[in-house]
């Protein structure tokens, strides 16, 4: 029974401008760390393959060391890799690959589909009909010629390709490098490997998206995951099995705080996120001081506990209460102060002036915080 793993969209030497240093530079090797849990998997599977449908690499123009590290990652499997140029990391002329040639990184077990052709792994019971993208863009459907390509009646026709499959997949997706839905119907294929969206995803019962090995985008998409696939002869239906390889998991909440019940809330499903999470807040609607110094307090524990905690509270007002008022002591001039923050959170004609008010508020609050509470934190 043919067995093989299905991957695509490392895209590798990846940078995390956004993050800080520290926790970039974690997230770029969590890439590097997927390549190595995934070769362990399919060697403790006995898989008879690896197939990488598309963007091995980000870009083009990733380093010498990034080529050379992504084969190293890859040698825990010694069975055969099929890799295949997506739209990152396309087969032009002159290319990443050509590249990784001519620094005799390829090592003799991974076999690159930088042309269009069906690869015989005739050992392993299976011919691999390879679609690469020779430029970023296409627009005609580069798995047409699977139809017309000819392989022994005793090997597995397996597709392996990187684009868009018409129809099925979100409006908002990438209309180029097209794919027919009905492609494995019509090339007669036991299994179309495909690679481009980001999280697994099924098509039909021959037709899978293995999505990326580790999350690099806040989506709700399935991703981190790679498949397994059997596939007792030719013609059987495949037997498809998602495996988890994610290091991160990472999280995108938009949240408006109203009353205090909404931050204790909040509160509560952060604490019970696992510590491998990026999270990215973005807050909205209002907060006492006292809230708002409690959201603080919780946030600094985040930040220590998980990967990277960013937090937009940029539309976030605060509003005093009178008790927060009276434990500032704020009287006199500081409670004019304070009034005329107050005011300017409402009434500032541009957001970027409310923001200061807002600042100043929460600084203010915290300079004027009695010292008891200081202790109780």
């Amino acid at each position: 029974m043919p067995k093989f793993l299905h991957t695509a969209d490392w895209q590798m030497g990846r940078t995390y401008s956004r993050f800080d240093t520290e926790d970039g530079a974690a997230l770029v090797e969590a890439r590097y760390d997927a390549i190595e849990r995934l070769a362990a998997l399919a060697t403790a599977h006995q898989c008879d393959a690896v197939l990488v449908a598309g963007d091995v690499f980000d870009a083009q123009t990733v380093s010498d060391r990034t080529i050379r590290r992504v084969f190293n990652a890859a040698r825990g499997f010694e069975g055969p890799w099929v890799m295949l140029p997506g739209n990152h990391d396309a087969a032009l002329a002159e290319s990443v690959w050509t590249r990784a040639e001519r620094l005799n990184a390829v090592p003799e077990n991974v076999h690159l589909a930088l042309e269009p052709a069906a690869i015989q792994l005739p050992d392993q019971g299976m011919a691999v009909l390879a679609a690469p993208l020779i430029q970023r863009h296409t627009y005609g459907d580069l798995t047409q010629p699977f139809d017309t390509m000819e392989t022994p009646l005793d090997l597995l026709r397996i597709g392996l390709a990187h684009g868009s499959v018409q129809g099925l997949l979100p409006e908002d997706i990438d209309a180029t490098n097209p794919i027919a839905p009905s492609r494995a119907e019509t090339a007669k294929l036991d299994y179309l490997a495909l690679g481009d969206w980001h999280g697994a995803k099924q098509i039909n019962e021959r037709t899978w998206y293995s999505g990326t090995p580790e999350p690099e985008r806040f989506r709700n998409n399935d991703a981190g995951y790679v498949l397994i696939v059997d596939i007792e002869r030719p013609g059987a239906i495949p037997k498809v099995t998602r495996h988890e390889t994610a290091r991160y998991q990472w999280h995108q909440w938009r949240e408006s705080l109203a009353v205090p019940s909404d931050l204790d809330e909040l509160l509560n499903r952060i604490n019970q996120l696992p510590e491998s999470s990026v999270l990215d807040l973005k807050l909205d609607g209002t907060l006492t001081l006292a809230g708002d110094q409690k959201l603080t307090r919780g946030l600094s524990v985040a930040e220590a506990r998980f990967r990277s905690v960013t937090c937009d509270r940029t539309k976030l007002q605060l509003e005093p209460t009178e008790e927060d008022i009276n434990q500032l002591h704020a009287d006199g001039y500081l409670g004019d102060v304070v009034h005329e923050l107050r005011e300017s959170q409402q009434t500032a004609d541009k957001s970027g002036e409310a923001d200061v008010a807002r600042d100043a508020l929460a600084i203010l609050a915290g300079l004027l915080k009695p010292k008891d509470q200081e202790l109780a934190k």
